[in-house]
């Protein structure tokens, strides 16, 4: 009886997964990119077998243009880019794009993370490491608010999206949340604060709408008049919203083919 070649074998194995290219801004301040680094790890320990990989847009290497030039040298062919970013703006509509337009590899960008219920669950979970009450009374609440501290952008589909991970999370707490920006967009964290100290609400939690530990992150902190939050970072649920994002670009690429 003879054996199967190694051809019939190697035509018999699944084809490699695209490989999923982490975008993440990039920042001067060194912690963001540890940070970053270690979010990937757990990304890679939650699906063995997929090709991780990162890429900036500026600030920091490798910079995704060449990210997605080492992946052609290594003879990849598809890779899908998802943006460690919580809202749609510029930098989803155009850079990345644009970034990816010239590469040999086909790319696929999938959307950025916000809004989502689990960016929601890891803002939770990190309020609550700050010292933020699950048991508060009635008095409290109404005594209390949070500002969603977030970096900012000129395009309204971004203040959007910011607004329905406020909303969320204001559902999820049982106090208002207003969204503020550390740049560009108003209204700024202080000014926010200042608006809710106005009508009452005079415990005000700054809760850190960032990927990771950064510049804007720590002057939002610095504004805080009671607890803040430490950035979203490394939560689990991170992990597990930059691989949903990997699989819905593949469908919704698959299910376009199909059509």
């Amino acid at each position: 009886m003879s054996q199967p070649s190694l051809v019939q074998l190697d035509a018999r194995r699944r084809p490699a997964p695209p490989a999923l290219v982490v975008v993440a801004h990039g920042s001067r301040d060194p912690r963001a990119l540890s940070t970053v680094r270690t979010l990937l790890d757990r990304v890679r320990d939650r699906r063995p077998g997929l090709p991780v990989h990162l890429g900036h847009i500026e600030l920091n290497e490798p910079l995704l243009t060449d990210t997605l030039a080492d992946l052609d040298a290594r003879g990849t062919t598809d890779a899908v880019l998802v943006p460690l970013l919580l809202a749609r703006g510029y930098h989803v509509k155009r850079d990345i794009p644009e970034m990816a337009a010239d590469a040999r590899v086909r790319t696929r960008v999938a959307a950025p993370l916000g809004p989502h219920p689990l960016l929601v669950d890891t803002l939770y979970t990190r309020l609550v490491e700050a010292g933020w009450r699950t048991d508060m009374t009635d008095e409290e609440r109404r005594t209390s608010a949070v500002v969603l501290a977030a970096a900012g952008s000129r395009d309204p589909d971004s203040a959007a999206d910011t607004r329905r991970t406020a909303n969320l999370l204001a559902a999820r707490l049982g106090v208002p949340v207003v969204p503020a920006y550390a740049s560009t967009a108003t209204p700024t964290v202080p000014t926010a604060i200042q608006a809710l100290a106005a009508r009452g609400r005079d415990r005000v939690a700054v809760a850190s709408y960032f990927a990771a530990p950064g510049r804007f992150a720590t002057e939002c902190a610095q504004a805080a008049p009671w607890i803040t939050s430490a950035p979203l970072g490394t939560h689990p649920a991170m992990a597990d919203l930059l691989l949903h994002r990997y699989d819905q670009a593949l469908e919704t690429s698959d299910n376009s083919n199909a059509a």
